[in-house]
């Protein structure tokens, strides 16, 4: 099957737009949930691939690659499953530049499937916590996760924001390459890369983020953890509910919705319509 051109993809997304704002909050709640569970279940999944590699500073960039390849997976359940990202959902501007939905029907979206994805992130972590499994490889998977939640609460407001930019950039380019593909391995094919690229270079989702960070929340509590992550008392005093929504999910939720509307939605809108609506 042919993949839509680009005018076509604005159509169909403008579409799929329509559709997410007039959802009924049980239907945006609970694949919401679904969403922040999908991209939850690829945190540990990448982690346990790789924590031997991202460990050690000779092979890290390795690891980053290996870690990446597992962690698409994540994002192409959100695809091929069905369900509602905040970060995908920031191509909603679409649809209310070509005024078929109302800014207070986005909005309202985006509240609540931010809610459900924190939910159903925090509760994967949560799980996954007291399944144990942070004890593998002789503690070193507990140790990687507090370490990277600890390097996450300790970014400026600016590294944040800007690395949240980047991110949903390309989050954003496999949604609108996913609606241009027709077959279930088109889709998965066109969701691979833009999201391998973004999390090999390690920028930052908010999506991801509510399981990275609670995870190490939650593993921290582990004194062999958060011993051996190497995280100095300050970076381990910031791995705090206050410190994980101040600290980096609030500056990088804004620079996820400033990298998929401003590059990706009004990006093509421009390019597509002129301007014209």
């Amino acid at each position: 099957m042919n993949h839509l051109k680009p005018a076509e993809i604005l159509e169909t997304l403008t579409e799929t737009g329509v559709g997410k704002a007039n959802g009924s909050f049980i239907h945006l709640f609970t694949l919401g949930i679904m969403a922040g569970a999908y991209i939850a279940f690829a945190g540990p999944a990448s982690n346990m691939a790789a924590f031997n590699l991202l460990l050690d500073d000779s092979s890290y960039g390795l690891g980053r690659v290996l870690a990446a390849t597992v962690f698409t997976g994540g994002l192409i359940l959100v695809t091929l499953a069905g369900a509602e990202l905040f970060t995908g959902n920031s191509l909603m501007t679409i649809a209310l530049a070509g005024k078929r939905i109302t800014l207070t029907q986005m909005i309202r979206n985006w509240a609540i499937v931010y809610i459900a994805n924190l939910m159903g992130s925090i509760i994967i972590a949560f799980l996954i916590f007291n399944t144990g499994i942070f004890s593998s490889g002789g503690d070193m998977l507990g140790t990687l996760t507090v370490k990277t939640g600890a390097a996450k609460v300790s970014m400026t407001f600016l590294q944040c924001f800007l690395s949240g930019i980047l991110c949903n950039w390309l989050v954003c380019l496999a949604a609108w390459c996913t609606a241009g593909a027709s077959s279930t391995a088109g889709k998965a094919a066109a969701a691979f890369f833009p999201i391998w690229l973004f999390a090999t270079g390690g920028y930052e989702h908010c999506v991801a983020n509510m399981y990275f960070i609670p995870a190490a929340i939650f593993a921290s509590s582990n004194g062999t953890f958060a011993a051996l992550s190497g995280a100095g008392p300050e970076a381990l005093s910031n791995l705090t509910w206050q410190g994980m929504f101040l600290g980096n999910i609030l500056p990088v939720t804004l620079g996820n919705l400033s990298g998929g509307i401003i590059f990706v939605a009004m990006g093509y809108w421009i390019a597509i319509k002129g301007g014209r609506g």
